[in-house]
């Protein structure tokens, strides 16, 4: 797919990694896709090149440090010489000790944690996922490539321009297995078995990872839950994703930093101008043959309306990654 229509665009980035570097800035909304785009695009461009880069990774990485005694004071030490920030080391460990996912940590200790963790790596191509988060940080992030060692490096944003349809329908509809955690949807990403529970009346995916343990034995793969809260879908993170498009719009207003910009969802209206019937999320839907005791699986394109109420197909992830590819050969001028 991917050969057959950015092959020459694929082979420049590839020559290009070979000696060189690039730091991109993933901003979009939360389960807009960031970390799918840019694994994606290690996985087609250079698995050994490009990296993604996780900040919530990385801190939770600190988290485990913080258990351990040992580890706790090689943090400490590193901190003692490499922090610069209002606040005092010691209301830097409470920060990290006590922090939430509503509180951000002070810009100052990202920074410097970062500069450690990068520091640790081989040098690659990064997708750094996670950074700016808070407003104060867009400024920062102009600088950010210095700070890391990165001077000479192209530095991009990747703005990600996704619907709150999908993400809400994402989080409403998705479901794990239990017993491996593996993900899936029940409306748009389905398994290959689908239960149905007479008493309930309610459709379940079955897990269909071959490295699941129920089904480890030949036995069937465990029923797929939902998380607790899901249901809401989008409404428990309101205040992150007004956030995240806020941060969204500071960037585009930004000079002297290039920009790339991926849109998810393209209007129903002319669509088969510009995608393949292939590269649009499928919707699934079920019904129960009560004669054969089956369940019918019932595939067609998923249509939701985008944010100014324009009835569009969400894509999947190889037309967007597609379109990742081809700017960044622009903006790179390969």
């Amino acid at each position: 797919y991917f050969e057959a229509k950015a092959g020459p665009g694929i082979e420049k980035l590839r020559e290009y990694l070979k000696e060189n570097t690039f730091v991109a800035y993933l901003l979009g909304k939360k389960n807009s896709g960031k970390g799918t785009y840019s694994k994606m695009f290690a996985e087609v461009i250079a698995p050994n090149r490009v990296e993604h880069f996780s900040i919530g990774d990385m801190i939770r990485g600190v988290d485990e440090e913080l258990a351990d005694p040992g580890r706790k004071k090689e943090l400490m030490n590193f901190l003692e010489k490499e922090y610069r920030g209002w606040a005092s080391l010691p209301e830097i460990t409470s920060a990290l000790e006590k922090r939430n996912t509503r509180t951000l940590l002070p810009t100052e200790l990202i920074l410097a944690l970062v500069k450690r963790e990068i520091g640790r790596r081989e040098k690659k191509a990064l997708f750094i996922d996670g950074f700016p988060r808070g407003m104060d940080q867009i400024s920062y992030s102009l600088f950010f490539r210095d700070l890391i060692g990165y001077r000479e490096d192209p530095d991009i944003f990747i703005l990600i321009d996704l619907p709150e349809a999908v993400i809400d329908e994402r989080i409403k509809y998705r479901r794990v297995c239990p017993e491996c955690q593996t993900p899936r949807n029940l409306k748009l990403h389905t398994t290959k078995e689908v239960g149905y529970d007479e008493k309930k009346k309610e459709f379940y995916l079955i897990c269909d990872n071959t490295g699941c343990p129920a089904s480890a034995a030949g036995g069937q793969g465990a029923k797929m839950i939902s998380k607790e809260g899901d249901e809401s879908g989008i409404k428990p993170i309101r205040e992150r994703l007004d956030m995240d498009a806020e941060l969204m719009q500071k960037a585009i207003s930004l000079h002297g930093i290039p920009k790339i910009i991926l849109r998810n969802a393209v209007p129903v209206e002319g669509a088969e101008k510009i995608v393949d019937d292939y590269e649009i999320t499928p919707e699934y839907s079920y019904e129960w043959d009560e004669k054969n005791k089956k369940v019918k699986v019932i595939e067609k394109p998923w249509i939701i309306k985008d944010d100014e109420g324009v009835p569009s197909y969400s894509l999947l992830p190889p037309p967007v990654l597609l379109s990742l590819i081809k700017q960044m050969v622009e903006i790179l001028h390969l």
